[in-house]
């Protein structure tokens, strides 16, 4: 993060944006992706996202009856998952800043044969209205490239934690297959904005989601911030050759 004479700016992909504004201009893009958003990422990631999230979940190792909070939990694709572990006597709690992906998971349960302890949270990941070691568990997937302040969203899975719980955190991370980084490259730069513009109408929002993973930090990195944020024991798996990292820390006993 740089200072400039007007205040703080911060990443936007690859440009750089005044600190305030980077929360409502992703906000407008996930507006406009909100009612489309299950089936963009079925068709960007062919369906291998649901495997990424599979394995994030199986790395939370939640017991029936635990507490868990589902942040930047858009539509609730990770948040149904993660209900069904903690079953009828648990609680999941998904939180998301974006009240048009609030409303498509609150859609998305009550079609259906919704979960049985999910909660519906309007809440900025940077400013959990929570109490402090109320969770088992905390996840984020695929929402902390597009925070404002990655170190204060870890903060806040830290704080609300209880002793031992784990903080689990989904992202597109760094490839680490040599040479595939000009393919990965041709397809988030060209293929992607084409296949946004067919699916949703959109082209420019998917350019932004591609820059985002190249400037969010890579797996070392990340592992890092973690652990300066207080958590021990941090660990991240690379999936996919480096495509997607799952990143697990704990809070200390």
């Amino acid at each position: 993060m740089t200072q400039t004479a007007d205040g703080q700016t911060t990443e936007f992909g690859f440009q750089r944006v005044p600190l305030e504004e980077k929360a409502s201009l992703v906000g407008a893009i996930f507006d406009s992706l909100a009612s489309r958003y299950d089936l963009v990422n079925d068709v960007m990631s062919f369906g291998m996202h649901r495997l990424w999230r599979r394995f994030a979940v199986d790395l939370c190792q939640i017991s029936p009856g635990q507490r868990v909070l589902d942040l930047a939990g858009g539509t609730g694709d990770l948040t149904g998952r993660l209900a069904r572990r903690v079953g009828e006597n648990g609680l999941v709690v998904l939180a998301e800043i974006n009240d048009s992906m609030l409303r498509v998971a609150h859609t998305r349960f009550s079609n259906g044969h919704p979960p049985r302890g999910v909660e519906y949270v309007l809440a900025d990941a940077e400013q959990t209205p929570f109490s402090d070691g109320h969770f088992d568990v905390v996840t984020i997937a695929f929402g902390m490239r597009n925070v404002t302040r990655k170190a204060e969203v870890l903060g806040s899975m830290f704080r609300v934690l209880r002793p031992g719980g784990a903080g689990v955190v989904l992202e597109f991370s760094h490839p680490i297959i040599p040479g595939f980084g000009p393919l990965y490259d041709f397809y988030s730069f060209y293929v992607m904005p084409l296949l946004g513009r067919l699916i949703a109408g959109k082209g420019g929002g998917f350019r932004y989601l591609a820059e985002s993973i190249r400037v969010h930090p890579d797996q070392e990195t990340f592992k890092a911030m973690m652990e300066e944020a207080g958590f021990e024991r941090c660990e991240y798996h690379n999936l996919s050759g480096g495509i997607v990292a799952v990143h697990r820390g704990f809070k200390p006993q």
